[in-house]
């Protein structure tokens, strides 16, 4: 499956710089297939805007100037159909300050946030970092594509309860909830005055054509009043580390207890990551499509692989390029640990919610995908030959 003119298979030497994801098997053959970064450089657009910026020479302190809003307020409605305005956006460094600025900024100590497992860690530990109190359900399998429990989600809710936040599309499982979905989701913060925080970070990275990413915010003008949406180029441009994303708030009002919150705590944005995201939402469109179609190879050798292993079991993503595993069938006490010994790095379920699970990250060049996939087969045979 061809990519051209962008080249995913040929990818600089990780090891050589430090870096989270390959330095943690530093000295150990591992691969890595864990935290949510892509080994794939930066696309061309970005890498020449951030040169031409670094030729300038001059790094004084720089607020985000307009036409980086005009190339996200373009990119969000010709990518999503949601026309958003200027006024409306939060700068931040990371969409994680945005679930915790969201968690301060609505009800007070003691009350509730909701959530569903399994989730992206950090929406678990939010809450107890403002003195809110963490809910959950899980969510549930069903014919082979996880949803909502509706009744479990509507029991869970409580006077208390003040803030759904919502991962859409979703990490781990992939998911790109439906309208149907959203529009419930939506109906059940009106009627128990919730506010809704949704992290769409991966919204550029939808790989089914027929599940198109739908803002919860954009159902209507109701929903928009009550909603925090987060988005920002590093998950689908691959460049997580220049620290710039954005609050999407419609409502003055939540808008600015939102901003009360960052008083004092939250750093301007790196001026080379706002130079990137304007780069990659003018320009980036290119290189994404062909991203995309090199992540749909990557993802059917994945589902081909764990459908040959023993006792795992796992789904089609909608969107990411992250494979929600169960390994709860082979009988493993420690699937991360036993598939480390293999020679595979994972993120463990447990931290997500769900134990039992394991996070595979296959935005990486095919070659070292199909190594890392034959080492985990061959670790589950060899373990089945020994029970022998």
């Amino acid at each position: 499956m061809s990519s051209a003119p962008f080249d995913f298979d040929h990818v600089p030497d990780r090891r050589a710089v430090p870096g989270e994801k390959w330095s943690r098997y530093a000295g150990r053959d591992v691969l890595p297939l864990w935290v949510a970064d892509m080994d794939f450089p930066a696309p061309p657009p970005v890498i020449d805007a951030i040169r031409a910026r670094i030729d300038h020479r001059v790094f004084g302190y720089t607020d985000p100037w307009p036409s980086i809003s005009e190339a996200v307020i373009d990119g969000i409605a010709r990518d999503h159909g949601w026309r958003i305005e200027a006024d409306w956006i939060v700068w931040l460094p990371g969409v994680v300050t945005g679930f915790n600025l969201a968690c301060r900024a609505t009800g007070e100590a003691g009350d509730e946030v909701f959530t569903a497992t399994p989730v992206y860690p950090p929406f678990l530990t939010a809450p107890g970092n403002s003195d809110r109190r963490l809910v959950t359900r899980a969510l549930k399998l069903d014919k082979g594509r996880w949803g909502w429990d509706r009744a479990e989600v509507e029991d869970a809710i409580t006077a208390r309860t003040r803030l759904l936040m919502l991962c859409n599309p979703h990490n781990p499982v992939g998911r790109v909830f439906d309208r149907d979905e959203l529009t419930w989701l939506a109906g059940l913060a009106e009627r128990h005055d919730l506010t809704i925080c949704s992290d769409e970070i991966h919204c550029g990275l939808v790989l089914d054509p027929a599940t198109p990413h739908i803002p919860i915010a954009a159902l209507d003008a109701a929903t928009a009043r009550r909603t925090i949406t987060l988005m920002a180029p590093s998950k689908t441009w691959n460049i997580p580390a220049l620290y710039c994303a954005l609050a999407i708030i419609p409502d003055p009002g939540l808008r600015r207890r939102f901003r009360h919150e960052m008083r004092g705590v939250v750093p301007h944005n790196n001026l080379l990551g706002l130079v990137a995201a304007e780069a990659a939402y003018r320009d980036g469109g290119p290189w994404r499509a062909a991203l995309l179609d090199y992540l749909r190879g990557n993802l059917d050798l994945v589902l081909d692989a764990v459908a040959s292993m023993p006792g795992l079991a796992t789904t089609r993503p909608e969107a990411t390029y992250l494979a929600w595993i169960d390994c709860r069938g082979a009988g493993l006490e420690d699937p991360m640990r036993f598939f480390e010994d293999a020679g595979v790095g994972l993120s463990d379920g447990a931290p997500f919610g769900m134990p039992g699970f394991v996070r595979l990250n296959f935005g990486c060049p095919r070659a070292l995908l199909g190594e890392a996939l034959r080492r985990m087969q061959g670790a589950l045979h060899a373990r089945l030959a020994d029970q022998a």
